[in-house]
């Protein structure tokens, strides 16, 4: 999905389960040849320095089907609890979503649950597989989002056979980075991790905080192993009927959507970046300067696909609203294009191995479920949503269009059942674009003693532990004692939230502002983490 590892920035704030590919649990005894083991030792990154975290590495095999195989080593962390042994609950597995986002901070989480009920469980964070500081770690070609790409729309045949060049050229470097790991990137390859992992922290059970795609994986995990789930709370939540060709032209339509309420408020607040006073006026303005940077891109090098991958950080988040209208308005206004360059380049490194969430999040979406390899298939879908949706179709689409010639065998989707799985935490605002809130419907559906809180009328993704503090009470309360929002008979949300706010860049908010300061620099850092 479209940045699922959907969405920000980097934030370098870290963990991973038995070969079974069904609910049986054939484990070996303690302390037997083949036990999985974690060597802990201190931890590199400052943050978890800081926290007195704790980090290793798990080695799993390659391939599940052959466990005395080669083996590959999953990076992992732990911040222990702080509570007295009595009131212990276990371990806490993270996963940030993506696939191929870094889950080995995320044990900095526990400090943000309110009322300290994070206290009382060991966090763990992991880099999945091929996923950061884990080994191998996949990298294809790392100046691949480069400036200088073909604009996304191929409004001439000439652009769509440069787009399909660049896609088949990186999906042959994977091929030849990547090698056998192309054939074990699928979700229940890492379901499979997670379960040597439980293994290896010598737990019966586990606890489960998923982001966005992490929401898929804590789904297949209950599916496979319901008896081994005590609590999970997932947030953004993948459709699993849909993944994962139909779940990124639903992104498209949404994002559309939530880029015209972006469009909105800047005109909301064109007393502020002076935009246009009406919301089609902004949105006209938008495409005119897209039009004149693909004619003559800024400084050379910032084109189209660059504003728009810019502008695509505020369908996702309302944190970062802010940034981008300042940026754009310096552009629009002043000619001075340093704002947006500074955007573009923050999220899109070039540095050696700066790939690596992107080639693995081709490596699980590429493999979880057969693309179609027809591109006149592609053609017909992309230009009917791009008609209703012309902000990111085409942007997704070739996003994804490496699928077309990946080397890793597909697999089968997995048919989600949470009929035996525990009470789940479901969390989503109703307008998220990265997981669209039928998604989160569907998994209500199949997870019947689940309860869904909405964000109503919100559209920030993966938003809990955001600060909101109706979600995150919620969410405080369900990992002290279990408790749920009592479950509805409709088909909706069991519990309605006010969504996170869009901010207020008036001179008049400032004071508040810096009041909050240090609040809001670690729900953006957080958010960097979340996809």
């Amino acid at each position: 999905m479209t940045r699922l590892l959907a969405a920000a920035a980097t934030f370098a704030l870290a963990l991973g389960g038995a070969a079974v590919a069904s609910g049986a649990h054939a484990e070996p005894p303690r302390g037997a040849p083949g036990y999985p083991t974690i060597t802990w030792g201190e931890c590199e990154n400052a943050a978890l320095k800081t926290r007195k975290a704790q980090c290793g590495f798990l080695a799993v095999p390659l391939d599940h089907a052959a466990p005395a195989g080669p083996k590959i080593q999953l990076a992992v962390s732990r911040i222990k609890h702080s509570v007295p042994d009595r009131d212990y609950q276990g371990v806490m597995l993270v996963n940030p979503g993506g696939p191929g986002g870094s889950g080995l901070p995320l044990p900095v989480l526990g400090d943000l649950v309110p009322d300290k009920a994070g206290a009382a469980y060991d966090w763990i964070g992991f880099d999945p597989r091929g996923v950061g500081s884990s080994k191998p770690a996949l990298t294809c070609d790392s100046t691949y989002a480069g400036y200088n790409r073909p604009p996304y729309v191929p409004s001439t045949r000439a652009i769509e056979k440069a787009w399909l060049a660049r896609a088949k050229g990186y999906a042959a470097a994977c091929a030849k980075n990547g090698g056998a790991l192309l054939d074990h990137l699928r979700t229940t390859d890492t379901v499979r991790d997670l379960e040597r992992l439980r293994i290896a922290l010598g737990v019966e059970q586990i606890n489960f905080y998923g982001f966005s795609y992490g929401t898929y994986l804590g789904q297949v995990y209950a599916t496979r192993h319901p008896d081994r789930v005590r609590r999970m709370v997932l947030d953004g939540n993948v459709d699993p009927g849909r993944v994962w060709y139909d779940a990124n032209l639903d992104q498209d339509l949404a994002f559309d959507r939530n880029i015209k309420i972006y469009f909105r408020w800047l005109a909301d607040h064109d007393d502020v970046y002076h935009l246009g006073r009406s919301a089609g006026k902004v949105e006209k303005l938008f495409y005119a300067e897209q039009a004149k940077l693909a004619r003559k891109p800024a400084g050379g090098v910032l084109g189209p696909d660059e504003l728009t991958d810019v502008f695509l950080q505020a369908g996702y988040y309302v944190f970062g609203w802010e940034t981008v209208a300042s940026a754009f308005a310096s552009w629009v206004n002043d000619d001075d294009p340093a704002e947006l360059r500074k955007l573009y380049d923050d999220n899109n490194t070039q540095e050696p191995g700066s790939d690596n969430g992107y080639a693995i999040y081709l490596g699980v979406q590429c493999t979880d479920a057969r693309w179609p390899a027809s591109w006149q298939r592609w053609q017909t879908d992309n230009w009917r949503v791009h008609r209703r949706a012309p902000f990111e179709t085409w942007g997704n689409a070739w996003y994804n269009a490496p699928c077309r010639d990946w080397a890793g065998e597909p697999g089968q989707p997995v048919a989600v059942d949470g009929s035996k799985a525990p009470p789940l935490l479901l969390i989503s605002e109703t307008l998220d674009a990265a997981t669209p809130f039928s998604g989160s419907l569907e998994v209500r559906k199949r997870f019947p003693r689940s309860a869904l809180i909405e964000g109503v009328g919100g559209t920030t993704h993966a938003g809990s532990l955001f600060g909101n503090r109706c979600v995150d009470h919620a969410v405080a309360d369900y990992l002290a004692t279990g408790a749920l929002p009592r479950r509805v008979k409709a088909d909706r949300s069991d519990k309605q939230c006010k969504p996170i706010a869009p901010p207020d860049p008036t001179p008049a908010a400032t004071t508040t502002k810096r009041a909050e300061s240090a609040a809001v620099q670690t729900r953006l850092e957080l958010q960097k983490l979340i996809r």
